[in-house]
């Protein structure tokens, strides 16, 4: 324990010694006492973060031992005052909790060590095929890329020829220049939601989207902010079938799941078997 923890606790014991919970017979190491429960130097001193100041680390130590006492006297209230049916019942639940908690990380622990979580695209494709009239979209979706660039800007020739064309040698010489840029996104094989679009591009808004978003090799907006470079690749409409590269990582998530499912059955079943086989589980009739 650090020098200050050590003034610390020498100014609370001094501060407390007339209180009711410390008496002069306390142990050597206890801080506090409700009932015959007991409060240790050693739990305090855990409780408080280091690099506290000597004030800060008092009244951190006070509100403590203060929680700490109210919490314990309204339980043993709650045990003095509560009938014996409730108490049951609450000791019932919390048994059952205490269970779950131990059998959820004893689960996951098995999971992680046995499941595997690697999904081919074949698979993945396979379920896509037989679930594709779930995967209706709730809103648009585009493939685009667009450039957004500062009014004064300089080489705007070369930047539309580039965004134009957009062959690698055009791709790579608009990465080259993108600090330049006010900001872009070039990717335009993603799907991604018409709304982060709009979102980005004060000129589209819901009442133009559909005539400004749609297929095009070429969209050019200005504004005050600047000049916006657009090529819409494709587009989706609301109910339309979300395509697979969309909806792959939800698609990866539901095989999870369900292996997940398949592989807790098996060891539950497995564990069981084994008990059975050890005479460590028996029914009686």
């Amino acid at each position: 324990m650090g020098q200050v923890k050590r003034l610390t606790y020498g100014f609370l014991l001094l501060l407390f010694c007339g209180c009711s919970l410390f008496t002069n017979q306390a142990p050597e190491n206890v801080v506090a006492r409700v009932g015959d429960q007991y409060l240790l130097r050693t739990e305090l001193s855990e409780a408080i973060p280091e690099g506290y100041s000597k004030e800060d680390s008092a009244r951190a130590a006070v509100a403590y031992i203060n929680e700490w006492g109210t919490r314990r006297l309204i339980y043993q209230g709650a045990l003095r005052n509560l009938n014996e049916e409730d108490q049951a019942s609450f000791n019932t639940l919390v048994r059952s909790y205490k269970e779950d908690l131990y059998m959820k990380a004893y689960k996951d622990a098995l999971i992680a060590k046995s499941l595997d979580s690697t999904i081919s695209q074949e698979e993945a494709i396979t379920f896509y095929e037989q679930e594709k009239k779930n995967f209706n979209l709730n809103e648009p979706l585009l493939q685009l890329r667009y450039i957004h660039l500062p009014e004064d800007y300089n080489n705007l020739s070369q930047v539309k020829e580039h965004f134009i064309n957009f062959k690698e040698s055009d791709k790579y010489a608009l990465d080259s220049l993108s600090l330049q840029f006010n900001s872009y996104f070039l990717n335009d094989s993603t799907w991604i939601k018409r709304s982060q679009v709009v979102s980005k591009i004060p000129m589209i808004d819901p009442t133009n989207a559909d005539k400004l978003l749609k297929k095009t090799n070429f969209l050019q907006l200005r504004d005050s902010l600047g000049l916006y470079l657009i090529a819409v690749r494709g587009t989706l409409s609301r109910n339309e079938t979300a395509p697979l590269e969309y909806v792959r990582p939800t698609i990866e998530q539901i095989i999870l799941n369900k292996r997940k499912l398949a592989l807790v059955n098996t060891l539950e079943k497995e564990i069981k078997e084994d008990a059975i086989k050890d005479k460590n589980f028996e029914i009686y009739n």
